[in-house]
């Protein structure tokens, strides 16, 4: 298997405003990377460059071993969580089998067997079974959130890319969602790359954490990133990092930072 993320000299900005630079980064097969960050750091463009979607201002990416782009079907992406308009007609298995297209599966009936045992596979992987059938309309979030982790893993990728998908989602969803991004990369050595606004939900399973601010970065273990002198010296004014039962609690000047701004307001419309 190849590397699933290759990133090396990378810098990406618009304009005047330059969101990171000189990044390199190595995500390992079965590793899970949390990507935090206030908001308009840039944690949503860095999936938008491994997507294919962005081009960086200076350095490369490599995906499974590719540049990013090109319908690489060794990548699979869950976007934020939205609801869906009621009035669509989709069923859960239609959203679910556009994880497949633009790949050839075969032709005739072989093929169109194939795909519907694919399909039917990552739904039930997730659970979703009982309401796939249904118009995507008609399905609560965190039902239609779990089709989406399944149109996600339907190709079997290398790589899945995760731009807060728990966001919206009550405590129980939020479990239910992470458990299935674990064990998909437990189970098949599918690398993650988790963008979020609030590590305690997937901390358990985090491997690794980058943390973008200010234009500047740090990578390493979520004890080695969230502390207080690490944090002070990327936001460039004092934070409190405290952990207690297991979880992070994050704290600085009202100006530059407070928990909700670091963990809970991550829009990122920039990116």
């Amino acid at each position: 298997m190849s590397t699933p993320v290759e990133i090396r000299g990378a810098a990406l900005g618009f304009g005047d405003r330059t969101l990171w630079s000189a990044l390199d980064l190595d995500v390992a097969p079965g590793e899970f990377l949390a990507v935090l960050g206030p908001n308009g750091s840039g944690k949503t463009s860095l999936l938008r460059v491994l997507l294919g979607l962005q081009p960086l201002t200076a350095g490369r990416a490599r995906v499974a071993g590719e540049p990013p782009g090109g319908a690489n079907r060794r990548v699979g992406y869950i976007p934020q969580q939205r609801s869906a308009d009621q009035g669509l007609t989709l069923r859960g298995t239609d959203l679910v089998g556009l994880g497949l297209d633009g790949h050839r599966w075969g032709t005739g009936l072989l093929g169109l067997r194939r795909r519907r045992r694919l399909v039917a596979s990552a739904v039930e992987a997730v659970g979703a079974t009982s309401y796939a059938a249904s118009p995507i309309g008609r399905l609560s979030g965190g039902e239609l959130q779990r089709l989406r982790v399944a149109q996600a893993l339907v190709g079997e990728p290398e790589l899945l890319l995760c731009d807060e998908p728990l966001a919206s989602l009550d405590l129980t969803h939020q479990r239910i969602v992470s458990e299935l991004i674990d064990q998909r990369r437990r189970t098949a050595g599918t690398a993650v790359l988790f963008v979020t606004h609030e590590i305690n939900p997937i901390l358990a399973y985090v491997d690794r954490v980058l943390y973008l601010v200010n234009g500047q970065f740090r990578v390493g273990k979520p004890d080695e990133v969230m502390n207080s002198a690490t944090l002070t010296e990327l936001y460039g004014t004092r934070v409190e990092v405290i952990k207690v039962g297991g979880q992070f609690h994050v704290a600085g000047a009202q100006s530059a930072l407070c928990e909700d701004e670091v963990h809970h307001h991550e829009s990122e419309r920039v990116s």
